[in-house]
């Protein structure tokens, strides 16, 4: 269990941080069972900043969700910074996501009844990183790298949907995981507020994260390194690492 759930980033750019082979997620709602995503075959190393565009129901969202572990695949294997995730039990999922993966949706998941300080520490505590005095300090030097700690002990309701937007980026961080997992991030938000979500990404880059942001905007190819397109469930184009193109 230690060696699957502790916390350590793959420094060498040549052994990837997201293998993916031949995933297919088959989900059986009707009457004809849907194939979401259809033996998809991903490669992603170290430090690459990645945009997954497509249109609705391509398959963007499923593709986060089996990356993360947040559904169980139907067949093929996803690996994701040394763990075959597909064979962790679900006590085990979540405590590895926690540490090795940071997730940020369209909708922030902010908890309204905590502070913004207190949605950042409880994922901490929740994993156990950190020791509670040490998580409250991290907690505010993480609001501080998204402008933000001057309202840290304001509940959500209290700032804007950009200010939520960068406080869900930096619990993505709180346990400073190698892989941040993005879903439409700046779907709600103006252009204006957007850049700045863009800006706190380049940051994280140059930082060593890998990012992987799925989007329907074309004009998220601008932002990225790399492109991948999904189109019913398959990769239709890619456009390969940074050195690529």
């Amino acid at each position: 269990m230690k060696g699957i759930i502790r916390n350590f980033s793959i420094n060498d750019p040549q052994t990837p941080l997201i293998q993916v082979s031949r995933l297919t997620k088959t989900y059986h709602d009707g009457a004809v069972p849907l194939d979401a995503l259809h033996e998809i075959d991903l490669t992603v190393s170290p430090g690459e900043y990645i945009g997954v565009i497509g249109k609705s129901g391509a398959g963007k969202t499923t593709l986060i969700n089996m990356l993360s572990g947040v559904d169980q695949i139907s067949s093929g294997n996803v690996m994701v910074n040394g763990t075959m995730v597909q064979t962790l039990k679900e006590d085990q999922l979540a405590l590895w996501r926690g540490l090795n993966v940071g997730v940020i949706y369209q909708s922030f998941n902010l908890l309204p009844m905590l502070n913004l300080r207190d949605n950042i520490t409880l994922a901490m505590d929740f994993c156990g990183r950190y020791r509670r005095g040490k998580s409250e300090q991290k907690a505010l030097d993480l609001l501080e790298s998204v402008e933000l700690k001057e309202h840290a002990y304001k509940p959500p309701a209290f700032i804007s949907g950009g200010q939520k937007q960068r406080v869900a980026i930096a619990r993505a961080l709180a346990n400073d995981p190698p892989l941040i997992l993005a879903d439409e991030p700046t779907g709600r938000l103006d252009s204006a507020t957007s850049e700045t979500i863009f800006q706190i990404f380049e940051t994280l880059i140059r930082q060593g994260k890998t990012i992987l942001m799925v989007s329907h905007d074309r004009a998220l190819s601008r932002r990225v390194d790399r492109v991948i397109e999904l189109a019913d469930g398959q990769i239709v184009s890619d456009s390969g690492g940074r050195h690529d193109h």
